[in-house]
Protein backbone atom coordinates (compact mmCIF):
# COMPACT_ATOMS: atom_id res chain seq x y z
CA UNK A 1 0.00 0.00 0.00
CA UNK A 2 1.64 3.49 -0.99
CA UNK A 3 0.14 6.89 0.23
CA UNK A 4 0.63 10.34 -1.77
CA UNK A 5 0.51 13.01 0.55
CA UNK A 6 0.07 16.12 -1.42
CA UNK A 7 -0.26 19.97 -0.23
CA UNK A 8 -4.42 19.24 -0.29
CA UNK A 9 -5.10 16.12 -1.04
CA UNK A 10 -3.75 12.42 0.10
CA UNK A 11 -3.74 9.89 -2.39
CA UNK A 12 -3.98 5.76 -0.63
CA UNK A 13 -3.41 3.03 -3.37
CA UNK A 14 -4.97 0.23 -2.02
CA UNK A 15 -5.02 -2.13 -4.82
CA UNK A 16 -7.09 -1.31 -7.36
CA UNK A 17 -8.59 1.05 -5.84
CA UNK A 18 -7.53 4.62 -4.70
CA UNK A 19 -8.66 6.18 -1.63
CA UNK A 20 -8.45 10.00 -2.77
CA UNK A 21 -8.92 12.86 1.05
CA UNK A 22 -9.43 16.18 0.80
CA UNK A 23 -7.19 17.37 3.20
CA UNK A 24 -7.69 20.49 4.33
CA UNK A 25 -9.59 19.76 7.35
CA UNK A 26 -9.45 23.28 9.48
CA UNK A 27 -11.14 24.93 6.40
CA UNK A 28 -13.49 22.08 6.34
CA UNK A 29 -11.83 20.83 2.92
CA UNK A 30 -12.89 24.31 1.12
CA UNK A 31 -11.38 24.09 -2.08
CA UNK A 32 -8.37 26.67 -3.17
CA UNK A 33 -6.51 27.11 -6.38
CA UNK A 34 -4.03 24.27 -5.44
CA UNK A 35 -6.72 21.90 -4.23
CA UNK A 36 -7.86 22.38 -7.95
CA UNK A 37 -4.52 21.86 -9.43
CA UNK A 38 -4.19 18.98 -7.42
CA UNK A 39 -7.64 17.19 -8.25
CA UNK A 40 -7.51 18.44 -12.07
CA UNK A 41 -3.75 16.33 -12.12
CA UNK A 42 -4.79 13.80 -10.39
CA UNK A 43 -8.14 13.03 -12.62
CA UNK A 44 -6.54 13.75 -15.96
CA UNK A 45 -4.23 10.87 -15.09
CA UNK A 46 -6.59 8.93 -13.99
CA UNK A 47 -7.78 8.24 -17.52
CA UNK A 48 -4.83 6.02 -18.46
CA UNK A 49 -3.64 3.92 -15.89
CA UNK A 50 -5.70 0.88 -15.63
CA UNK A 51 -4.38 -0.69 -12.29
CA UNK A 52 -6.76 1.91 -10.37
CA UNK A 53 -10.59 0.53 -11.14
CA UNK A 54 -12.32 2.54 -8.56
CA UNK A 55 -11.96 5.59 -6.28
CA UNK A 56 -13.45 6.30 -2.91
CA UNK A 57 -13.86 10.19 -2.41
CA UNK A 58 -13.78 11.66 0.92
CA UNK A 59 -13.46 14.75 3.28
CA UNK A 60 -10.87 14.82 6.45
CA UNK A 61 -12.04 15.89 9.22
CA UNK A 62 -15.43 16.86 10.22
CA UNK A 63 -16.84 17.68 6.49
CA UNK A 64 -16.95 16.56 2.84
CA UNK A 65 -16.33 20.01 1.55
CA UNK A 66 -17.56 23.50 2.38
CA UNK A 67 -16.89 24.45 -1.17
CA UNK A 68 -14.81 27.46 -2.66
CA UNK A 69 -12.66 29.09 0.04
CA UNK A 70 -14.00 32.59 -0.20
CA UNK A 71 -10.61 33.70 1.61
CA UNK A 72 -9.06 32.53 -1.45
CA UNK A 73 -11.62 33.11 -3.73
CA UNK A 74 -12.49 36.41 -3.00
CA UNK A 75 -8.80 37.89 -4.31
CA UNK A 76 -8.90 39.35 -8.56
CA UNK A 77 -7.52 36.80 -10.82
CA UNK A 78 -4.44 39.31 -11.16
CA UNK A 79 -3.29 38.28 -7.45
CA UNK A 80 -3.21 34.62 -7.94
CA UNK A 81 -1.10 32.31 -9.78
CA UNK A 82 -2.99 29.23 -10.27
CA UNK A 83 -3.53 28.51 -13.72
CA UNK A 84 -6.40 29.33 -15.59
CA UNK A 85 -8.82 27.13 -17.79
CA UNK A 86 -10.23 27.44 -21.40
CA UNK A 87 -10.21 31.06 -21.63
CA UNK A 88 -12.48 31.60 -18.53
CA UNK A 89 -9.85 31.43 -15.56
CA UNK A 90 -9.75 29.93 -12.78
CA UNK A 91 -13.77 29.52 -13.48
CA UNK A 92 -13.09 27.26 -16.01
CA UNK A 93 -10.02 25.42 -14.96
CA UNK A 94 -11.97 23.93 -11.58
CA UNK A 95 -15.00 23.60 -14.03
CA UNK A 96 -12.72 20.52 -15.38
CA UNK A 97 -12.48 18.78 -12.37
CA UNK A 98 -15.83 17.54 -12.86
CA UNK A 99 -15.28 16.84 -16.68
CA UNK A 100 -12.72 14.57 -15.99
CA UNK A 101 -14.30 13.01 -13.27
CA UNK A 102 -17.25 12.30 -15.51
CA UNK A 103 -14.97 10.99 -18.09
CA UNK A 104 -12.54 8.77 -15.97
CA UNK A 105 -13.39 5.06 -16.49
CA UNK A 106 -13.40 4.69 -12.87
CA UNK A 107 -16.81 4.55 -10.95
CA UNK A 108 -15.95 7.39 -7.88
CA UNK A 109 -17.66 6.47 -4.66
CA UNK A 110 -17.90 9.60 -2.28
CA UNK A 111 -18.40 9.31 1.23
CA UNK A 112 -20.12 12.19 2.90
CA UNK A 113 -20.20 13.75 6.37
CA UNK A 114 -20.62 17.15 7.54
CA UNK A 115 -20.74 20.00 4.99
CA UNK A 116 -20.75 19.67 1.18
CA UNK A 117 -21.66 22.99 -0.51
CA UNK A 118 -20.78 24.51 -3.61
CA UNK A 119 -18.47 23.14 -5.49
CA UNK A 120 -17.94 20.46 -2.84
CA UNK A 121 -21.58 19.56 -3.49
CA UNK A 122 -20.59 18.97 -7.17
CA UNK A 123 -18.21 16.81 -6.18
CA UNK A 124 -20.60 14.40 -4.78
CA UNK A 125 -23.22 15.17 -7.83
CA UNK A 126 -20.32 14.60 -10.23
CA UNK A 127 -19.33 10.90 -8.53
CA UNK A 128 -21.37 7.60 -8.98
CA UNK A 129 -22.27 6.07 -5.85
CA UNK A 130 -23.06 8.27 -2.77
CA UNK A 131 -23.11 7.42 0.95
CA UNK A 132 -23.85 9.91 3.78
CA UNK A 133 -23.45 10.09 7.46
CA UNK A 134 -26.40 11.97 9.46
CA UNK A 135 -24.65 14.66 9.48
CA UNK A 136 -24.03 15.32 5.72
CA UNK A 137 -26.15 18.85 5.01
CA UNK A 138 -25.44 19.60 1.13
CA UNK A 139 -26.54 22.86 -0.55
CA UNK A 140 -25.59 24.53 -3.96
CA UNK A 141 -23.54 27.37 -2.20
CA UNK A 142 -23.12 29.70 -5.33
CA UNK A 143 -26.43 31.70 -5.26
CA UNK A 144 -26.34 32.51 -1.54
CA UNK A 145 -23.03 34.33 -2.53
CA UNK A 146 -24.55 36.25 -5.44
CA UNK A 147 -23.86 33.86 -8.06
CA UNK A 148 -26.25 31.63 -9.95
CA UNK A 149 -26.73 28.32 -9.00
CA UNK A 150 -25.67 27.00 -12.02
CA UNK A 151 -22.22 26.18 -11.53
CA UNK A 152 -19.93 23.32 -11.52
CA UNK A 153 -21.90 20.99 -13.49
CA UNK A 154 -24.90 21.55 -11.05
CA UNK A 155 -27.35 22.53 -13.16
CA UNK A 156 -26.38 18.93 -16.11
CA UNK A 157 -26.27 16.40 -12.65
CA UNK A 158 -28.74 17.84 -10.04
CA UNK A 159 -31.90 17.07 -12.37
CA UNK A 160 -30.64 14.18 -13.66
CA UNK A 161 -30.30 12.86 -10.20
CA UNK A 162 -33.36 13.54 -8.12
CA UNK A 163 -35.72 15.26 -11.23
CA UNK A 164 -36.32 18.87 -12.03
CA UNK A 165 -38.67 19.86 -9.68
CA UNK A 166 -36.56 19.33 -6.47
CA UNK A 167 -33.35 19.95 -8.36
CA UNK A 168 -35.28 23.64 -8.97
CA UNK A 169 -36.18 24.19 -5.65
CA UNK A 170 -33.03 23.59 -4.46
CA UNK A 171 -31.10 25.79 -6.96
CA UNK A 172 -33.15 28.69 -6.70
CA UNK A 173 -33.05 29.07 -2.85
CA UNK A 174 -30.12 27.39 -2.21
CA UNK A 175 -31.55 25.63 0.64
CA UNK A 176 -29.72 22.21 2.75
CA UNK A 177 -30.31 18.86 1.78
CA UNK A 178 -29.87 16.77 4.90
CA UNK A 179 -29.56 12.96 4.83
CA UNK A 180 -32.46 11.49 5.18
CA UNK A 181 -34.45 13.39 2.53
CA UNK A 182 -31.29 13.09 0.19
CA UNK A 183 -32.08 9.03 0.84
CA UNK A 184 -35.44 9.67 0.03
CA UNK A 185 -34.99 11.63 -3.14
CA UNK A 186 -32.09 9.19 -4.36
CA UNK A 187 -29.33 10.88 -4.37
CA UNK A 188 -27.58 8.79 -1.32
CA UNK A 189 -27.64 5.11 -1.49
CA UNK A 190 -27.99 4.68 2.02
CA UNK A 191 -27.62 6.64 5.37
CA UNK A 192 -25.38 5.35 8.46
CA UNK A 193 -23.65 6.21 11.73
CA UNK A 194 -21.04 8.80 11.63
CA UNK A 195 -18.34 6.04 11.85
CA UNK A 196 -19.90 3.73 9.70
CA UNK A 197 -18.87 5.21 5.84
CA UNK A 198 -15.90 2.63 5.00
CA UNK A 199 -17.73 -0.13 6.31
CA UNK A 200 -20.74 0.81 4.30
CA UNK A 201 -18.83 1.14 1.34
CA UNK A 202 -16.86 -1.93 1.49
CA UNK A 203 -19.98 -4.32 0.08
CA UNK A 204 -20.57 -1.94 -3.08
CA UNK A 205 -16.19 -2.30 -3.38
CA UNK A 206 -16.26 -5.68 -3.35
CA UNK A 207 -18.77 -6.49 -6.20
CA UNK A 208 -17.35 -3.74 -8.41
CA UNK A 209 -14.43 -5.71 -8.02
CA UNK A 210 -15.87 -8.68 -8.56
CA UNK A 211 -17.12 -7.65 -12.20
CA UNK A 212 -13.97 -8.05 -15.13
CA UNK A 213 -13.02 -4.52 -15.43
CA UNK A 214 -13.77 -4.01 -19.03
CA UNK A 215 -17.27 -4.44 -18.27
CA UNK A 216 -16.82 -2.02 -15.35
CA UNK A 217 -15.20 0.71 -17.46
CA UNK A 218 -17.76 0.15 -20.47
CA UNK A 219 -20.78 0.34 -18.13
CA UNK A 220 -19.88 3.52 -16.36
CA UNK A 221 -18.74 5.10 -19.80
CA UNK A 222 -22.35 3.15 -21.85
CA UNK A 223 -24.63 4.85 -18.96
CA UNK A 224 -23.05 8.45 -18.87
CA UNK A 225 -23.91 8.16 -22.83
CA UNK A 226 -27.23 6.66 -22.75
CA UNK A 227 -28.44 9.17 -20.11
CA UNK A 228 -28.24 11.47 -23.04
CA UNK A 229 -29.11 9.68 -25.79
CA UNK A 230 -31.74 10.99 -28.21
CA UNK A 231 -33.83 7.71 -28.31
CA UNK A 232 -33.73 4.35 -27.43
CA UNK A 233 -31.99 3.94 -31.12
CA UNK A 234 -29.52 5.06 -29.57
CA UNK A 235 -28.59 3.87 -26.12
CA UNK A 236 -28.96 0.57 -27.61
CA UNK A 237 -26.25 1.06 -30.07
CA UNK A 238 -24.26 2.22 -27.12
CA UNK A 239 -24.89 -1.23 -25.53
CA UNK A 240 -24.73 -3.47 -28.71
CA UNK A 241 -21.13 -1.45 -28.84
CA UNK A 242 -19.99 -2.62 -25.28
CA UNK A 243 -21.34 -5.74 -25.42
CA UNK A 244 -19.40 -6.97 -28.65
CA UNK A 245 -16.33 -5.84 -27.09
CA UNK A 246 -16.64 -7.25 -23.79
CA UNK A 247 -17.44 -10.76 -26.12
CA UNK A 248 -14.13 -10.71 -27.83
CA UNK A 249 -12.22 -10.49 -24.18
CA UNK A 250 -10.87 -13.75 -22.51
CA UNK A 251 -12.47 -12.49 -19.67
CA UNK A 252 -15.88 -13.04 -20.77
CA UNK A 253 -14.88 -16.47 -21.31
CA UNK A 254 -14.11 -16.54 -17.87
CA UNK A 255 -16.98 -15.19 -16.32
CA UNK A 256 -19.05 -18.07 -18.66
CA UNK A 257 -17.09 -21.08 -17.68
CA UNK A 258 -16.90 -19.58 -13.46
CA UNK A 259 -20.50 -19.04 -13.63
CA UNK A 260 -20.87 -22.32 -15.04
CA UNK A 261 -18.67 -24.03 -12.68
CA UNK A 262 -20.09 -22.26 -9.78
CA UNK A 263 -17.22 -20.54 -8.64
CA UNK A 264 -15.95 -16.91 -8.43
CA UNK A 265 -14.07 -15.98 -11.81
CA UNK A 266 -10.71 -14.65 -11.95
CA UNK A 267 -10.15 -11.92 -14.39
CA UNK A 268 -7.23 -10.41 -16.19
CA UNK A 269 -8.41 -7.56 -17.45
CA UNK A 270 -7.69 -9.17 -21.61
Amino acid sequence: METETLETIEIRHDGPIDWLTLNRPESLNAIDGQMAKEMRDYFWHLQDYAKTRIVVLQGAGSSFCAGLDLKWGGRPDSERSEPVGRGFGFQGFLADVYVLMRRCPQPIVSLVQGSACGGGFAFVLASDIRIATESARMNAAFIKVGLSACDMGTSYFLPRLVGTNVAAELMLTGRFLDAQRALATGLVSEVVPEDGLVAAAQPYLDEMLATSPMGLRLTKEGLNMAIDAPNLEAAMAIENRNQLMCAKTKDFQEGMTAFIEKRPPVYQDR
